[in-house]
């Protein structure tokens, strides 16, 4: 018996001493973590003294709203549009028929493998180009092949989210479902497409804020966006730093809203963690309570 107590008191010691200190590594963490923090502000601090000029600031500001307002349609229109047919292009990826399975496949391949700014070519230039009934039937493509563009490219992301989503479902809530007289079809819609959502809202979250980012392509198919207003202005200057100022908040502002809205579907998409009293702050942070209370 004491030899065995002695064991564990020298494990226990081995385990707590030097490095593996649980407290040790995490006071390194918060030195590493605090050292990093104050580098970057001390480096945007001197980028906002010393180099943006606040009355170009303020004159270019109107020329960043105007790419923002038409930014912010072109994401919402093309996240509505590829969230939608994703969530049906996974289904397909797990039909029983071979062929729309093999079909859904290729799809997602296809737009996975190759690059967006590869396909916003092939639309913007290659479609008007082959188009067979005489002219062009759109006088100006630019805003509809960049919907068209980020659509077709988030579909194939969202459907491979939508189908590990119905895979991470145990195959025994379908057949539950089943053997209670529901067709596959109802199975799916009330038992297994709730829970897949929950599953694969992450990542789908993440796609939608990859999707924020990806219009900054969008200048190539001279959309006139964000980073088409920095470049007139840099071009106009020479002053990089006062519209980047622009353009990082505008910018953040779209993906930090996205993030606090999935944020919160996920929170309500989650009945164990009751979210009263957290703060948005907390939400973004992705700091939750447990089922407890307790963080």
């Amino acid at each position: 018996m004491s030899d065995a107590y002695e064991r564990t008191t020298e494990d226990t010691t081995v385990a707590t001493g030097g490095l593996a200190d649980d407290t040790v590594v995490r006071r390194i963490g918060e030195f590493v973590t605090a050292l990093f923090a104050l580098a970057v502000l001390g480096f945007l601090g001197w980028i906002l003294a010393t180099q943006v000029d606040y009355e170009l600031l303020a004159e270019v500001f109107p020329q960043f709203v105007e790419a923002f307002r038409l930014v912010l349609f072109i994401v919402v229109v093309s996240s509505v549009l590829s969230v939608s047919l994703g969530t049906l292009m996974g289904l397909a990826r797990i039909s029983a028929s071979p062929l729309t399975a093999r079909v859904a496949k290729g799809y997602v391949e296809f737009f996975r493998g190759t690059p967006l700014l590869f396909q916003l070519f092939v639309i913007f230039l290659g479609i008007p180009r082959a188009w067979p009934f005489g002219a062009f039937p759109v006088d100006d493509f630019r805003v509809p092949a960049a919907i068209i563009g980020l659509t077709l490219n988030h579909i194939a992301y969202v459907a491979e989210a939508t189908r590990g989503g119905v895979n991470a479902v145990p195959d025994g809530q379908l057949e539950a479902a089943r053997s209670l007289g529901m067709s596959r079809v109802q199975a799916m819609r009330k038992i297994v497409l709730p829970q897949a959502w929950r599953n694969a809202l992450p990542a789908i979250g993440n796609d939608q804020i990859i999707l924020v980012k990806d219009t900054s392509l969008l200048t190539v198919i001279a959309v006139p966006e964000i980073l088409s207003v920095f470049r007139n202005i840099n071009s106009a200057t020479f002053d990089p730093w006062t519209p980047l100022v622009w353009v990082c908040l505008f910018y953040l502002t779209m993906t930090v809203s996205l993030s606090l809205i999935v944020s919160q579907l996920e929170r309500r998409a989650d009945w164990e963690i009751d979210d009263d009293g957290d703060s948005w702050l907390n939400r973004l942070l992705g700091s939750s309570r447990s089922p407890g209370g307790e963080r």
